[in-house]
């Protein structure tokens, strides 16, 4: 009972630190990326502290995941160091008692980890796309913040208005700069507008004048006007696209089997059993020698981290071209990682006995 409680107790606190220090470090890349999308036309800057909530929701499986994981590694190692284990080993504690004060303190975690990846990462990806098609959507004229010059979605205009407020349908002094393949034209007027008919919106100009050079020609043409309306190529109501297998809840994907929502599904279970694996990987591969000044064990766990991490994404392409089954795929690739971990407690378990026998020298 001692055992399993001071186990348990020094996981959880190690836990706790590693937590914050990855979720600190990944959410200010997050935050840098977030911001530069936001800087470059590509999300609406009111949205970047959502946004970014969604995107370490999506990610918090694989956070929680890598710091379940070093807390294992980084705790046994300890004990490893200061000798703890030869005296639990000499007590008659082998490495495979380490299991149950493991799983006693993780299956919260796991538990949250499973929530997480099968309702809160499909729930989050659908939101965030959500958010980038409605600011995607918008017309031209709506994206275009005022006294800044910016170019419209198809790169064939720039726009530059005035706006007295934030009413995205009206603006005064604008700018159009437009150049296509037969035609280059430079528009300005003393105000504007967007009218929806239909399914269309048409932004409407009063008082400009319009300058236009052929390409072929070189002729000019200026025209003034008191009205001009112009298609803006937007569409009022969007037809609502397929949606993504990442965004669809893991009871559509179960419904819908096809290649690519089998992907998502291998992606999704595979991340679950991969954290149940990394467990026993992590008390086997926390074995260090205490006469050693350096430590690797931490490096070779995170490289085989990465590595069974790039698996699983790995598992995920070849399901969804086709060329593996889900489950001969899950099977494969997650009952060799638990068996190699079973085995690697086995070595790990009997080496510690046969030094402990071996007769000194």
């Amino acid at each position: 009972m001692l055992f399993d409680t001071t186990v348990r107790g020094e996981l959880a606190r190690t836990f706790g630190a590693t937590l914050v220090v990855i979720l600190t470090i990944v959410l200010t890349m997050f935050l840098i990326r977030t911001v530069g999308q936001a800087a470059g036309g590509g999300i609406a800057p009111q949205d970047v502290a959502l946004l970014l909530g969604y995107v370490a929701l999506g990610n918090l499986p694989t956070m929680l995941s890598l710091s379940l994981f070093v807390a294992i590694v980084v705790t046994l190692g300890r004990m490893y160091r200061d000798s703890e284990m030869v005296i639990w080993f000499a007590s008659g504690v082998g490495i495979t008692r380490f299991v149950r004060p493991v799983l006693q303190m993780a299956w919260p975690v796991l538990l949250v980890v499973g929530l997480l990846l099968l309702f809160a990462w499909p729930w989050g990806n659908r939101n965030s796309l959500e958010l980038r098609d409605r600011y995607q959507q918008r017309s031209d004229l709506s994206r275009v913040a005022p006294g800044v010059f910016q170019t419209s979605r198809d790169g064939e205009s720039v726009f530059y208005i005035d706006r007295e407020s934030t009413d995205s349908t009206d603006a005064r002094n604008v700018f159009i700069l437009a150049q296509t393949k037969t035609a280059e034209s430079v528009t300005s007027a003393k105000s504007g507008r967007l009218v929806t008919e239909g399914d269309n919106r048409f932004l409407v100009l009063q008082r400009g004048q319009r300058n236009e050079v052929a390409a072929a020609t070189g002729e000019r043409t200026l025209s003034s006007f008191e009205t001009y309306r112009v298609l803006t190529g937007d569409k009022a109501t969007q037809v609502a696209e397929a949606k993504p297998p990442k965004s669809m809840d893991s009871v559509d994907l179960l419904r819908q089997p096809n290649l690519r929502n089998q992907a998502e599904l291998v992606w999704r279970v595979g991340m679950l059993l991969a954290t149940v694996n990394l467990l026993l990987l992590g008390i086997g591969l926390s074995a260090t020698n205490p006469r050693r000044a350096s430590n690797w064990n931490l490096l070779f766990a995170l490289l085989a981290f990465f590595a069974y991490s790039n698996l699983v994404n790995m598992s995920q392409a070849l399901v969804g071209s086709g060329r593996v089954a889900m489950g001969p795929a899950m099977l494969g690739l997650h009952g060799g990682v638990l068996l190699l971990g079973l085995a690697l407690l086995w070595w790990r378990d009997h080496a510690a006995v046969i030094a402990l026998r071996r007769p000194a020298s």
